[in-house]
């Protein structure tokens, strides 16, 4: 069975997020840049089928050569090689389509990615990707098990749970609770040393159609000042709560 695993490079979370002065761009001075979370579950349960089932798991990744860090990273974790599509990640549909054109000329059985990246939250790039290949599509996946030529998914919906089977090859985005968070794989020195022989091979870009550019960016509004108000002193709790937070 042949894995494909999409890995978007995003900021880590403790980074203070800045614009240009302009506001027309994300200010990448300073970023310390991971693997997109919800991608790292996929990557997991991947390396799990590797161990489990024979399989090869190839990561791929839409970005310049700023992000070989982290597909190094992913390589470390225990991939068996990488893509890495050289071209600017700018909207989902363009990087669909690079994802899509790898996963073509690979025909890889399974194709695993987050639901979303945290950076941007689109959420569209693993259906864009589906309905690209013309094959199945599940969404938002907390388990997942791989018999033959057929997956069985277990996803969330409203209120509840759904389990799905899909006949291979098909599109699967997992988040929290595809893998336990314990079993997050970190990297220890056999596989650092291990990542820098893998193969990585970049690819010059099919496709350089983009339907969404970002006109500006706005930070959220700084938290008020916290006031505290003593236990004894209720007159004045709620009449703060009346008049300033406006919540009574």
């Amino acid at each position: 069975m042949k894995i494909l695993v999409c890995i978007s490079s995003v900021p880590d979370t403790t980074s203070k997020i800045n614009f240009t002065a302009d506001k027309s761009a994300f200010d990448k001075n300073g970023i310390q840049w991971v693997i997109n979370p919800l991608d790292e579950f996929a990557l997991t349960k991947a390396i799990k089928l590797q161990e489990s089932q024979g399989a090869t798991v190839t990561v791929v990744n839409v970005g310049d050569a700023g992000t070989e860090a982290v597909i190094r990273k992913a390589l470390a974790i225990g991939a068996n090689d990488a893509v890495r599509v050289n071209s600017e990640a700018k909207d989902s549909f363009s990087v669909a389509k690079e994802i899509a054109k790898v996963a073509q000329d690979g025909s890889y059985d399974l194709i695993l990615m987050g639901k979303e990246s945290i950076d941007y939250n689109g959420g569209a790039v693993p259906g864009i990707v589906a309905q690209l290949l013309n094959i199945p599509f599940v969404n938002a996946t907390v388990g997942l098990d791989v018999n033959g030529s057929e997956a069985t998914a277990v996803r969330e919906i409203e209120g509840g749970k759904e389990t799905i089977s899909v006949k291979l090859p098909a599109v699967v985005a997992g988040q929290k609770g595809l893998v336990d968070e314990k079993e997050l794989i970190i990297p220890n020195m056999r596989g650092i040393m291990s990542a820098r022989t893998k193969s990585l091979q970049v690819v010059e870009p099919s496709n350089s159609e983009v339907k969404v550019e970002a006109v500006s960016f706005d930070s959220v509004a700084p938290r008020a000042a916290v006031k505290l108000v003593s236990a004894d002193n209720l007159d004045e709790l709620v009449r703060l709560l009346h008049e300033e937070a406006k919540v009574i």
